[in-house]
C-alpha cells in the first residue's frame, strides 16, 4: 500500500503533537506507513527528540518510516506560538491540504489524513469554504473534473451515523430536508459501506425529525409527508433502508445491532450518541469522494496546545480506519 498523507493543520493547534504521538506509537498500534505535509522546524520544536527526516517525494516514506518521522516539508510565514492563531500562516496551511489532496489523486498516496484546522484563520487568507469537507470535495472535482458530493461520516466502536444537514441552524433544518438529498445521502452511504467497508448488504437506519417520529403527523408532518415516502421509494430500488425511527430509542446497544449505519436529520442529532458513546475515540469520515479522507473528531484544541495534554486516540483511529478504507478499495 502506498503511504497515508498527513496534513498540517492549524499550527498553533495539537495537530503537530497527535503527528509526532502517532509516530512514536506506530510499532505499539502497528499503524501504517505516513508522512507529514508539515513544517519540520515546527514539529522539532514541539519534540525536538522525535527523529525528522525530510524527504522530497512520497514513495522516500517507506525507507525510513520504521525509525524516522518522515515529513515532506512546507515552511511557515510566522513561527507559529502554541495556542495563539496569525492568519499569516494560512496559506501554508491551505496548501498542505491540496498538495495532500493531489497526492491521493496522483496514486502517491494511498489516503489523507487531516489534522484539524481553525477556519477563522484561514477565512482572512480568502478561504471561502465552511470547513475541511467542502474545500476537499471541490479539489476532487477541480482536479478530476467529475461531480463530487462529499458526505460526513462519524465513525466509533460500534456506531457509524451521518448528519442529513450539517452546520445549519437548527430553525433551518425542517426546510432542509427533502427526498432528493434523503436519496442521495443514502446512495453514498450505501456505495461506501460496500466499497470502503466491504459491507455486502448495509442496512441504514434514519431517524426522525420530530419527536417519535412525528407520530403520523401529530407531532409535525416532516417525517410522514417527506422522510417517509423517500424512504419507501429507496426500498422499491432494492435498499436495506428503514425508518424513520424515534431518534430517542434507536441508538441504545440492542437496537444498533440491527443496522450498520444510521442517518440523523441534523448534526447533534447524529453526533451526540457516537461521542456519548466514544468521545475520545472517534473518527470523522469523508465518503463521497473519489479518495479516502479521515480526520479526527475534535477540533485544533487551541486551549492545551503545547501543555502535552492533547490525547492522540481519535488521530490515531483516523489512520487505522483510513488503512482499512484504502486496502478496501485497493481489492474492489
Amino acid at each position: 500500500m502506498k503511504p497515508l498523507v498527513i496534513t498540517m493543520g492549524e499550527p498553533a493547534g495539537v495537530g503537530g503533537e497527535l503527528t509526532i504521538s502517532a509516530w512514536n506509537k506506530r510499532q505499539e498500534m502497528d499503524l501504517p506507513v505516513f508522512f507529514a505535509l508539515d513544517c519540520p522546524k515546527r514539529l522539532k520544536t514541539i519534540n525536538p527528540e522525535c527523529p525528522i527526516k525530510e524527504i522530497a517525494a512520497p514513495e522516500e516514506a517507506a525507507d525510513i518510516f520504521d525509525h524516522t518521522l518522515p515529513v515532506l516539508p512546507i515552511e511557515l510565514s510566522e513561527e507559529p506560538k502554541a495556542g495563539e492563531l496569525n492568519s499569516a500562516n494560512a496559506k501554508a496551511v491551505i496548501e498542505s491540504i491540496e498538495r495532500g489532496v493531489r497526492f491521493c489523486l496522483g496514486g502517491q498516496a494511498a489516503g489523507i489524513v487531516t489534522n484539524p484546522i481553525h477556519k477563522a484563520a484561514l477565512y482572512e487568507a480568502g478561504f471561502n469554504r465552511p470547513g475541511h469537507t467542502e474545500f476537499i470535495g471541490d479539489l476532487c472535482e477541480e482536479t478530476t473534473g467529475e461531480n463530487t458530493v462529499p458526505v460526513m461520516m462519524l465513525a466509533a466502536k460500534g456506531l457509524r451515523v451521518v448528519p442529513l444537514t450539517v452546520h445549519i441552524p437548527l430553525k433551518d433544518v425542517p426546510a432542509s430536508i427533502n427526498p432528493e438529498i434523503l436519496e442521495k445521502t443514502a446512495s453514498i452511504i450505501d456505495e461506501s459501506m460496500r466499497k470502503d467497508f466491504k459491507i455486502d448488504s448495509p442496512r441504514i437506519a434514519v431517524a426522525g425529525l420530530n419527536p417519535h417520529a412525528g407520530e403520523e403527523g401529530k407531532i409535525g408532518v416532516e417525517d410522514r409527508d417527506v422522510v417517509a415516502p423517500a424512504i419507501r421509494s429507496l426500498q422499491k430500488n432494492g435498499m436495506d433502508i428503514s425508518g424513520p425511527y424515534p431518534a430517542d430509542t434507536m441508538f441504545h446497544e440492542e437496537v444498533r445491532t440491527g443496522y450498520d449505519i444510521a442517518i440523523g436529520m441534523y448534526h447533534d442529532q447524529a453526533l451526540i450518541p457516537l461521542k456519548t458513546l466514544d468521545f475520545h475515540g472517534g473518527v470523522n469520515v469523508t465518503i463521497g469522494l473519489p479518495i479516502v479522507r479521515t480526520s479526527p473528531d475534535h477540533g485544533t484544541a487551541l486551549d492545551i496546545a503545547g501543555k502535552a495534554k492533547a490525547r492522540a486516540d481519535s488521530f490515531i483511529n483516523a489512520i487505522k480506519m483510513a488503512e482499512e478504507m484504502a486496502k478496501n478499495r485497493a481489492a474492489t
